[in-house]
């Protein structure tokens, strides 16, 4: 026996076992190599946590009116205060939960919703195709600001309502994706040995298609996270969203754009913040769609 032979054979299996949880970690993250894909997961990383851990490390509470208006960063105050005298680190802190609690939810809904219709139309070799994308193309046509904004007039600054509205924006573009992508799936020898056994529709789509169409997915989905971030700061920004007092960073740019030239940090660091967290998560989406084949480019077009 050679000694490599040798040196694997006196190899544990729970030695074995964790070289292959390595191997099998290193190849998840594999499309990760680039300096554009590592900044965008090291950003991603960064904001989510800020988001998830800001509340615990904030030194006041984000509503308490604790000093002089707009004064600029101090010892107490490390950002400096707002146009009501509130610590902006705190605030800051706080701000990005509702903008990712609000997107993540807004997303994962219009996922649901386009994913059914997707897959059902393109599974379909009926009229069922044809009603289901009529259906979709009507709600392409309404412009996404505006379908906003007449569900603002009519349900008020209402969380639900802007929900129900940034997922009703995704689901014609994620229903077309996902058509597209099923049609090519159920083509494949996999999915007629999976019909000519008798499975049900519901069965295929689940067990045989889904997850092999689910990369189109993944990478679809970052992009359209992103534009969720930006319809939620918009609507917050225009005062349709999330109400004062609460701590957002659309609402915190909207409330102290009036200082812009006293305290500038008021406006800047939320800014910032919202764009760091939109671009490294495309940089991330994108470097994940490359190492896939697919264009990011090419899956959100609103």
């Amino acid at each position: 026996m050679s000694q490599a032979a040798s040196r694997v054979s006196r190899t544990s299996p729970a030695k074995r076992g964790s070289h292959g949880r390595v191997a099998r970690t290193l190849n998840a993250f594999g499309w990760a190599r680039t300096v554009p894909a590592r900044l965008g997961l090291a950003g991603t990383v960064l904001m989510l946590s800020i988001v998830v851990l800001g509340p615990v490390f904030a030194p006041h509470s984000p509503t308490a009116i604790l000093g002089v208006p707009l004064t600029g960063p101090s010892a107490r105050f490390p950002l400096g205060t707002d146009f009501l005298g509130r610590d902006l680190l705190s605030r800051v802190l706080y701000g990005g939960r509702t903008v990712v609690l609000l997107a993540g939810v807004a997303t994962i809904v219009g996922y649901l919703a386009g994913a059914t219709v997707g897959l059902a139309a393109g599974n379909s070799r009926t009229v069922v195709d044809a009603v289901l994308m009529r259906a979709m193309d009507v709600l392409l046509a309404f412009p996404p600001v505006l379908l906003l904004l007449v569900l603002a007039a009519g349900y008020g600054a209402n969380p639900v309502a802007l929900i129900a509205g940034i997922a009703l924006i995704h689901m014609p573009g994620i229903a077309r994706i996902l058509r597209a992508a099923t049609q090519d799936a159920s083509v494949h020898a996999y999915v007629e040995a999976a019909a000519a056994r008798g499975e049900r529709i519901p069965g295929i789509l689940a067990r045989e298609i889904l997850p092999n169409i689910w990369p189109t997915i993944a990478a679809d989905a970052g992009p359209r996270f992103t534009v969720s971030i930006l319809l939620v700061a918009a609507i917050n920004f225009l005062g349709l969203g999330i109400r004062p007092p609460t701590a957002d960073w659309a609402l915190m740019i909207s409330e102290n754009r009036i200082a812009l030239s006293i305290q500038p940090l008021t406006i800047a660091v939320p800014a910032a913040l919202i764009a760091v967290l939109t671009i490294s998560v495309n940089l991330m989406a994108d470097a994940f769609a490359r190492s896939r084949g697919i264009s990011s480019a090419k899956l959100v077009r609103r």
